[in-house]
């Protein structure tokens, strides 16, 4: 896999934490602009609720902002969460350890699962990697993914490979089916295989997987289903219960606007025991005393240890509040709609190729496009020069295209933008 991309890409609210901590909070930083109250829907005309929206975030206007899927940025509110409380904590020098317990009730209500089976990591990375490392894997045993894995889902897999003899065993996507990406899963499937995993959507095209049929396909072998979601859960509602997955891995500090460097790692319970602790320490369990038998915790927090940085989870805590009082399924459908309308207007221009799949069941949020005369590099230059767009370069498995995020912050005139810049392109390049 080609991470050419590198070189582009180079050059909880006070009052809610207040609650959190049971004291008092200091003065947040002074905002960049002032902050608005966010009207309730309907209160306000649409237009009006998505400018307030907008005024959550601290994100400057140039240039537009359209990679979410690479690095979502944070709203003010989640910020001055990590702010109070790192400087709360830092007055009598505490950890916080207790805001974890808080923070993972309101995070298993918003994924649809139980407390114990939400594990604070810092990225998808760290949960892919948790998986790969933890299940009781032999040499020869297979593990089925997609081709267009981003690296912190195919990496942790090559490192098995690697150390364990593990195989890996891939398959393209069809943007044109979900049934034909269930029979390429199928067709990889033998005696060995003990593990399929794919992106819930792929961080190249934005092609949306059939998960429910792809994890009743992995019961009916037995075979272990983990989903690398970094790029769903806060453009789209999910419900990890009703999935039927057996784990999955999110980055906070992209769809949902969470703060950099957090994330979370779900395991259902009746398979906790199945992965196995590889990295271990204070608050993993107890020890009494040396020698000794740890005794783990009974949830999936056995994989959290160490000193943490309390901020941080108290921060995604308040990126989850902030997205429900927006409404889930208002913003999966506003995001959709400007990536929809995106992808109808670029899909005419000649000498560009929409690669994000036609069905509307089979995406989100994200538009990929190709130029005919345009590599990635000098596509994504362009529309960052020329235009002031910050998209995201797209060369895994070859692509050489272009990466559209349509998010909260978004709005239909900037879409405009896009079209007019990448209409442009096809003249200037």
């Amino acid at each position: 896999m080609s991470l050419d991309r590198r070189t582009f890409l180079q050059g909880l609210s006070v009052g809610a934490l207040g609650a959190l901590a049971g004291c008092n909070t200091p003065t947040a930083p002074a905002a960049v602009r002032p902050i608005p109250a966010l009207p309730a829907f309907g209160s306000v005309p649409d237009e009006a609720f998505w400018r307030a929206v907008r005024a959550q975030y601290p994100l400057l206007d140039d240039p537009v902002y359209l990679n979410t899927g690479g690095l979502g940025p944070a709203a003010q509110s989640v910020l001055d969460t990590v702010f109070n409380t790192m400087t709360k904590l830092q007055e009598h020098s505490e950890t916080g350890h207790d805001l974890f317990q808080p923070a993972r009730k309101s995070m298993a209500r918003f994924l649809g699962v139980r407390s114990r089976e939400i594990c604070f990591t810092r990225n998808a990375t760290e949960g892919n990697s948790i998986i790969a490392a933890g299940l009781a894997l032999a040499p020869g045993d297979e593990v089925i993914f997609e081709s267009h894995a981003h690296p912190g889902g195919s990496y942790p897999w090559a490192n098995q490979e690697k150390l364990r003899g593990v195989k890996v065993k891939v398959f393209d996507p069809d943007p044109a089916s979900p049934e034909a990406n269930v029979a390429a899963i199928r067709a990889l499937i033998t005696p060995r295989t003990k593990v399929i995993q794919v992106s819930h959507l792929t961080c190249t095209t934005g092609l949306l997987f059939p998960v429910r049929a792809i994890a009743d396909l992995a019961q009916q072998h037995g075979i272990w289903f983990h989903l690398d979601g970094a790029q769903s859960v806060g453009m789209i509602p999910v419900n990890f219960d009703t999935m039927g997955c057996d784990s999955y891995a999110f980055s906070g500090h992209k769809w949902l606007g969470g703060p950099h460097e957090s994330g979370v790692l779900y395991i259902r319970h009746s398979k906790l025991e199945a992965v196995a602790a590889t990295g271990i320490g204070a608050h993993s369990g107890a020890l009494e005393s040396l020698p000794g038998e740890i005794q783990l915790d009974g949830g999936a927090s056995r994989h959290e240890y160490g000193t943490r940085n309390a901020g941080l989870i108290a921060g995604l805590a308040e990126a989850v509040r902030l997205q429900e009082a927006i409404g889930r399924d208002r913003i999966a459908a506003y995001g959709k709609a400007m990536a929809s309308h995106l992808l109808e207007e670029l899909d005419k221009i000649p000498g560009i190729t929409v690669l994000t799949p036609r069905p509307a069941e089979m995406r989100g949020s994200m538009t990929t496009i190709t130029h005919a005369r345009a590599n990635a590099g000098k596509l994504f230059g362009y529309l960052r020069e020329k235009h002031a767009l910050r998209c995201r370069p797209v060369t895994e498995q070859g692509l050489q295209a272009v990466r559209i995020s349509t998010h909260v912050f978004n709005s239909p005139a900037e879409c405009e933008r896009v079209i007019a810049g990448v209409r442009a392109s096809t003249r200037d390049l």
